[in-house]
């Protein structure tokens, strides 16, 4: 194996090492010694791609971001109208959440209030845009009201996420997360989906399943 690519292996199973212990211990009681041995890797190995373990959190939250938001857009792709989009990229995210550690880790590590000097305001600033974009797009489709305030609901809807999925996690290591993203839009649909829509719309309920 070439020595770049050899380099870019090591590092790509740091992080995933490092996403494993995050998740498990938290970021305070994560150490550099646990997560090299996770990555099956020396000390040395890992300092040469990561100065410190705040470098290597911030790197798990940006390749968490990095695999949602490819998820996001391949969401958006299958999705017939923008909503759809909405509804597809909430469950998407639920899957990640409960299969995939990175995506786990790095949401827990966002939410880590031991870990304020991480690098945790680039992703909810990105979903708040891109679900405000969608919005409009929802909007301008004819399934949203047209009295909805885009830039609002986005910030609603993230936050609630953020918070759902926490309390997902604290009571039920996230078994019920499915169910509390269907409580959302449930709650959500009648405030902003045209009544004449109501019916389309509440078929995309069906999407949010484990």
């Amino acid at each position: 194996m070439p020595t770049q690519e050899r380099a870019r292996a090591t590092r790509a199973s740091i992080v995933e090492g490092a996403a494993a212990v995050f998740d498990e211990k938290g970021y305070a009681r994560a150490s550099l010694d646990l997560i090299a041995a996770e990555a099956g890797v020396t000390r040395g190995a890992l300092y040469f791609h990561f100065k410190s373990k705040t470098d290597l959190a911030n790197a798990v939250i940006a390749e968490q971001h990095r695999i949602a938001r490819v998820a996001g857009e391949e969401a958006v792709a299958a999705a017939s109208t923008a909503f759809e989009g909405l509804v597809r990229m909430s469950v998407g995210l639920a899957r990640q959440l409960t299969t995939e550690v990175i995506v786990s880790a790095g949401i827990r590590l966002t939410t880590d209030g031991t870990a304020r000097e991480l690098s945790a305001r680039d992703p909810y600033v990105d979903w708040t845009q891109a679900f405000r974009q969608m919005l409009g797009e929802a909007i301008e489709q004819g399934d949203v009201r047209p009295t909805v305030d885009a830039d609002q609901v986005a910030r609603f809807v993230v936050s609630a996420y953020t918070g759902l999925q926490l309390v997902s996690d604290s009571l039920h290591d996230r078994t019920d997360l499915f169910d509390r993203v269907r409580d959302l839009w449930v709650l959500l649909l009648p405030a902003l989906i045209v009544p004449e829509r109501m019916a389309a719309n509440e078929k995309l309920l069906a999407l949010v399943h484990a």
